[in-house]
């Protein structure tokens, strides 16, 4: 069941980064904005192998945060320690605050 619910999740968001590009000219480029956010944020997810454990809800997201609260982490937000954020609260935060994303600028 696991493994389903993982397999579910990974192809939710190639689902996703398949609808970005077929976006046509007419819209806007903040209608954009939050597909293409989400995106990158699953591209960094699938480029560092970590696609798998962020669905099963196994990434600690303050290991890359930034601490103090700036731009200094991947993540530009200070998280506490034991942040398993579901994956779909992630992709939420994509579209809500983009600005906590570095691959989001």
């Amino acid at each position: 069941m696991r493994n389903r619910l993982v397999l579910l999740a990974a192809l939710a968001a190639t689902a996703l980064l398949a609808v970005v590009p077929t976006a046509t000219a007419n819209n806007s480029a903040d209608a954009l904005a939050g597909p293409r956010c989400v995106k990158a944020g699953v591209t960094f997810l699938v480029q560092n192998g970590l696609l798998r454990d962020a669905a099963l809800t196994q990434i600690d997201y303050d290991t890359i945060d930034s601490d103090g609260g700036g731009t200094a982490g991947l993540i530009n937000t200070d998280l506490p320690a034991g942040s398993y954020l579901p994956l779909g609260t992630v992709i939420r935060l994509h579209f809500t605050n983009p600005e906590l994303f570095d691959w989001c600028a």
